[in-house]
């Protein structure tokens, strides 16, 4: 299962480009609310998460999750990070070799609990020093192992794209590319 928490104060588009090329993938994903199912992101868009944190909590010994995805915004990314259940999935997404993904704002969160050491990884200009022990990333999206970071809003496609080619395939991706593309 693949699981994408929405808090309040998210970047809309780090959320709902990746979910829906996941999505469009076949895979089965499931948005996240922190704390309540509707959620306003960082430009009052509202969006209606399919659980709500404590749904999460109760499906995750029944759906391990395979990704956990963390899209990033101000206040959405502190938002989630001071958030139990999130640091929860974390850590059992990190524990059972599952992939993070984070996006903009919100590798900070990986990094500051260390998980992001000797890795290559990006963020949103500015946040590179909460990176701690990353090696800091020229490109756009990066893939290092099971960790997948994106810099921001303008490479979510991208980011998108990185992570259906992670759970499904690198051809899918390829396909779902041309398909938007076009």
């Amino acid at each position: 299962m693949v699981y994408m928490f929405l808090a309040e104060g998210f970047e809309e588009v780090e959320a709902l480009c990746p979910l829906d090329l996941l999505r469009r993938a076949g895979v089965k994903v499931m948005t996240v609310g922190v704390g309540t199912k509707v959620v306003r992101g960082s430009h009052g868009i509202e969006v209606i998460a399919d659980i709500t944190t404590y749904e999460a909590e109760q499906l995750l010994a029944k759906n391990p999750a395979d990704m956990v995805i963390l899209p990033g915004g101000m206040p959405g990314t502190l938002n989630l990070q001071a958030d139990a259940v999130v640091n929860r999935f974390i850590e059992h997404a990190n524990a059972r070799g599952a992939y993070l993904a984070t996006i903009c704002a919100a590798p900070l969160i990986l990094g500051e609990l260390g998980l992001l050491s000797g890795k290559e990884a990006i963020c949103y200009p500015g946040f590179e020093e909460k990176l701690h022990g990353a090696v800091i990333s020229e490109k756009s999206v990066v893939s290092d192992g099971k960790i997948i970071t994106g810099k921001g809003m303008g490479v979510a496609l991208e980011f998108g794209l990185a992570l259906v080619s992670a759970l499904v395939s690198a051809e899918k991706a390829d396909e779902l590319r041309a398909a938007v593309m076009a």
